[in-house]
């Protein structure tokens, strides 16, 4: 069990079997009266926000979480179907529950689940991804503007800004926690 002191961002707590993340924490000591602590909670499966107030002393109840190693083996119908790597047990997980994750899935990337009670809530990335460029416009000779980005679309589906020397069918490596262009692969 967690105490009160104990809170901090993003520290994964569980109210009413649902699992929160803590936002923002704030601890307060008012001039008359106990101290507390007010925070903000996010809901890991359905994304509301929750704003709470704890007294010095509660106890909270430590989200009972489970990340598995597994890897991504295709879409169909609206679903991602991934594999458990050490047991090969598969799961699926609705598009909606994906978000922004989805343009960065390729088939075969290893990933993390997160689970709560062996239901999956989130599927977390590694940092970088190489993928493949498959619509860029050409870049034009002799313009050489340093920082000069131009918009490609990746083999996912997703729309990245990139230097104008690169074209299409090109791999790219892509930083998943910001989305951004990190450099060409070395494939």
């Amino acid at each position: 069990m967690y105490e009160t002191n104990d809170l901090r961002k993003n520290l994964k707590i569980q109210i009413d079997n649902e699992p929160y993340i803590v936002v923002d924490c704030q601890f307060v000591k008012p001039g008359k009266g106990n101290a507390f602590t007010r925070t903000r909670l996010k809901n890991m499966i359905t994304g509301a926000v929750l704003d709470r107030t704890y007294k010095s002393g509660e106890k909270l109840e430590p989200a009972k979480l489970e990340e598995q190693p597994m890897q991504f083996l295709y879409f169909l119908d609206n679903t991602y179907h991934f594999m458990n790597t050490e047991t090969y047990e598969q799961i699926e997980i609705n598009e909606s529950q994906i978000g922004e994750t989805k343009n960065y899935l390729i088939e075969n990337l290893d990933v993390n689940i997160l689970l709560f009670n062996n239901r999956p809530i989130s599927v977390n990335l590694p940092n970088f991804v190489e993928l493949q460029v498959v619509e860029t416009e050409p870049g034009i000779k002799g313009d050489t503007v340093s920082g000069a980005n131009k918009p490609a679309i990746v083999q996912t589906g997703a729309k990245i800004m990139v230097p104008i020397f690169i074209n299409n069918e090109e791999w790219i490596v892509v930083d998943t926690r910001t989305g951004q262009y990190a450099e060409r692969a070395k494939k």
